[in-house]
């Protein structure tokens, strides 16, 4: 359960940086349900790149504690953005 954890956190959080990320670019959006699962996709895939370990460890966490988990959520949200950005701006541009 100690390793699913992070994973999971890290997926919430790029959920939500994929809706943040369809609320503030408009034309990158792709809808809720869109913009929820690139985002978790994005976060998982954040995780698989060490992204909120890296967050986590700038926060000074490592010991498991609260910053880990602020962490761990920062970099699945920023994963989150990030791919749910690129995926709604080439939808957008092969819309066209």
């Amino acid at each position: 359960m100690e390793d699913l954890l992070p994973i999971l956190i890290q997926v919430a959080g790029g959920a939500v940086g994929g809706n943040i990320v369809g609320a503030l670019l408009k034309n990158a959006s792709l809808g809720t349900v869109g913009n929820t699962v690139v985002g978790a996709l994005g976060g998982g895939a954040g995780n698989a790149f060490g992204l909120g370990s890296t967050v986590a460890a700038m926060l000074g966490g490592g010991d498991g504690g609260l910053m880990d988990i602020v962490g761990q959520a920062a970099g699945g949200g920023v994963g989150g953005l990030v791919l749910t950005a690129i995926v709604g701006l080439i939808k957008n541009m092969l819309s066209k």
